[in-house]
């Protein structure tokens, strides 16, 4: 399904590019038949710079000298025109190619090229450049599709996630099981694997059912039958979900905060985003250490939740990334304690759900503290607002 929509917005790009460009020549065609050439040699046709004005599309127009005439705020924006030159050495070349033989030309560029984390990225844009009259204009025409390509490599790259993540504990169980089935006369091997197999079954349940949260909240539908959720109450759940694994480690789990907090939301989902929060710190921090999970009124508008720990730590360098869907800091680690790597995908999209935003502050050897900020349920009623209404209620008992 996905596939089909990015190739279906790729084709409207398509056509809308070149509905522009034949409605910008056809008005230029007009124009020719309608007026001297002297009255646009040395500028854009009459009629075309109305057309250019209303276009979505980067738009630009070259004369026979390579000068521009005329770029669209976007066109400099994206880098695409510096003063009255092209500076794109393919769309340079393209115009040039369309000023020599007349014909149309289409293609896909990347603009703006940079390094980052060792990969070229910049913004792409389909193009098409078409002559314009005949007087050597030439008209570029160019739809960013770059989100477009940001959401086709994302789907590329999490359909091979998780073929990976199920494959590895689907290949273990079926090991696992024939293992068990050639061990049939050893009672203590039987027992050792069927340990294992029930880990890697807990494991594989764990990541369907991440995988359906994630599908849920993911999408632009607002989230259904949403109601006042109280911080300190989610708080304390979130906790005694995750005290076995913290006593397994001694690490002790303190809640605190103000009471009586609350935000609009879903609770089972605010429940999970803070249990992933708190599973982490205990994954992350060695043992005999502590985590705190403490919730305070930041403003009139918004609360903040803070689990902190004295764990590893995240690197600088990895912090952007820590949000992306199945992205570990270290894979050994998080597989080793039954991880899926969406634990924090989760986190940032429960919180941007709920009109909120999740932040992290982290030093190596020191620890980490990950943010939750919510708006708040009941802010404080303006004092004119406050004075109004008190006035309303002594009118209303003072009427027989």
């Amino acid at each position: 399904m996905e596939v089909e929509i990015v190739a279906s917005l790729t084709g409207l790009a398509g056509l809308a590019i070149g509905l522009a460009t034949g409605l910008a020549v056809r008005v230029s065609e007009r124009a020719q038949r309608t007026a001297s050439p002297a009255a646009h040699a040395g500028g854009v046709p009459p009629g075309v710079a109305s057309v250019l004005s209303v276009l979505r599309s980067s738009a630009v127009v070259v004369d026979a000298e390579d000068r521009v005439l005329r770029a669209s705020s976007a066109a400099r924006a994206f880098g695409m025109v510096s003063g009255e030159r092209l500076v794109v050495d393919e769309l340079l070349a393209m115009a040039r190619l369309v000023r020599r033989d007349g014909e149309i030309r289409e293609a896909e560029i990347q603009v703006g090229e940079t390094r980052r984390r060792g990969r070229a990225e910049g913004r792409w844009f389909a193009v098409r450049v078409a002559p314009l009259g005949s007087h050597g204009l030439v008209l570029v025409l160019a739809e960013d599709l770059t989100e477009m390509r940001r959401t086709e490599a994302i789907r590329r790259d999490f359909v091979a996630n998780v073929s990976h993540e199920l494959k590895t504990p689907v290949g273990a169980l079926s090991l696992l099981a024939e293992t068990v089935e050639g061990a049939a006369d050893d009672p203590e091997a039987v027992r050792r694997f069927a340990g294992r197999m029930q880990y890697e079954s807990v494991r594989l349940t764990n990541l369907v059912q991440d995988l359906m949260t994630l599908s849920r909240i993911q999408g632009d539908e607002p989230l259904p039958e949403l109601a006042p959720v109280r911080l300190d109450e989610i708080t304390a759940e979130a906790i005694d979900r995750c005290q076995i694994k913290a006593s397994s480690k001694d690490i002790e789990l303190a809640g605190g905060g103000q009471e009586d907090l609350r935000v609009r939301g879903d609770e089972e989902l605010l429940i999970t985003a803070l249990r992933n929060l708190i599973d982490n710190a205990v994954a992350y921090s060695p043992e005999h250490t502590r985590v705190v999970v403490s919730a305070r009124r930041c403003d009139d508008r918004y609360v903040e939740i803070n689990v902190t720990d004295q764990g590893i730590g995240i690197p600088e360098t990895e912090v952007e990334r820590i949000f992306e869907r199945f992205y570990r800091v270290d894979p050994a680690r998080s597989r080793q304690t039954g991880g899926t790597g969406l634990g924090l995908a989760i986190v940032k999209h429960v919180t941007t759900k709920h009109g909120g935003e999740v932040t992290v502050w982290s030093k190596e050897g020191s620890g980490s503290t990950f943010t939750l900020r919510l708006p708040l349920l009941d802010p404080p009623v303006p004092a004119v607002k406050a004075v109004e209404r008190a006035a309303m209620e002594n009118a209303r008992e003072a009427t027989p």
